[in-house]
């Protein structure tokens, strides 16, 4: 039976029917190939390839066109998963037109199939406007990791009462705006359940606990392919890393002693067509 595509019903319709939402970021065609075959639910192109795939230690340096350019990518191995394209750090602070403009390019030249933006109560009316003209919003709320700076650093958020309750504000706020799910990032697991509880959407949790609706991990994260120093939440489910690591080396021998390429890597001139002598010699028809 072939696979059906995600759509936003489909996933809308999995709240707290038993079935979690899988969400993994994919920022190329071979990635996203890669991970449909899986079978996963939503490939998430985030603005995180600033850091995992850019080198930048934030996600701010990204641009719009960056992302429609990564969207375009994965768009292209036609998944049968649902695409989700964030809108990058000032795409759409500075006004709500601008915020539906951004999200129109994400859709119309990205091929992306929603929009996921960061920010609380404050974006509830540009998340309201976005919605109005046709195009499907994912919130995040939690650890926002465009607002690093102001956070302090890449911190969990809502450990206090009054975090929790100014989150779930945020939540029903976003809700109440038309999102059709929302992603919980670095918030404690009991909190991320209170939220869960409390909306009718779907949440999708990382660093969030398993009462969340879904789960989403950057792809080099599970599987063991970034080297640099995995958050407490992160599952490696492969060491993928070392794996080409090992590749590579055994690439690089291969060619400093001559086993690569072999015969059964090399082609041969078409039948009965073979070099001339003075080809072969230099030209002048002698051996050297």
């Amino acid at each position: 039976m072939t696979r059906e595509k995600t759509t936003i019903p489909d996933l809308r319709a999995r709240k707290g029917q038993g079935q979690k939402i899988t969400a993994v970021t994919a920022y190329d065609a071979t990635m996203a190939r890669l991970l449909d075959e899986a079978e996963v639910d939503i490939l998430m192109v985030g603005d995180s390839l600033g850091m995992v795939v850019q080198g930048w230690d934030s996600t701010l340096p990204v641009t719009l066109d960056q992302m429609v350019y990564h969207c375009q990518c994965v768009a292209r191995a036609r998944p049968r998963a649902h695409i989700v394209g964030d809108l990058p750090f000032l795409s759409y602070q500075a006004s709500e037109e601008q915020a539906v403009l951004s999200a129109g390019r994400l859709l119309q030249e990205g091929h992306a199939e929603s929009v996921k933006l960061e920010g609380g109560r404050t974006f509830a009316p540009t998340i309201r406007r976005v919605v109005s003209a046709g195009i499907p919003v994912m919130g995040h709320l939690g650890l926002t990791p465009q607002s690093v700076h102001a956070m302090g650093g890449f911190k969990v958020q809502a450990r206090s009462e009054q975090g929790a309750r100014e989150l779930l504000a945020d939540a029903l706020a976003l809700e109440s705006a038309g999102v059709y799910a929302i992603v919980l990032e670095g918030v404690p697991s009991e909190v991320a359940a209170l939220v869960t509880s409390r909306l009718s959407v779907p949440t999708i949790g990382i660093g969030a606990g398993p009462e969340t609706d879904g789960q989403v991990l950057v792809c080099y994260d599970l599987l063991g392919m970034y080297r640099g120093r995995a958050p407490k939440f992160v599952r490696r489910f492969a060491e993928l890393g070392d794996g080409v690591v090992e590749a590579a080396r055994s690439y690089r021998s291969a060619v400093q002693d001559g086993s690569f390429p072999g015969p059964q890597h090399v082609f041969g001139m078409s039948q009965g067509e073979q070099l001339p002598e003075e080809l072969r010699y230099g030209g002048d028809g002698e051996q050297p």
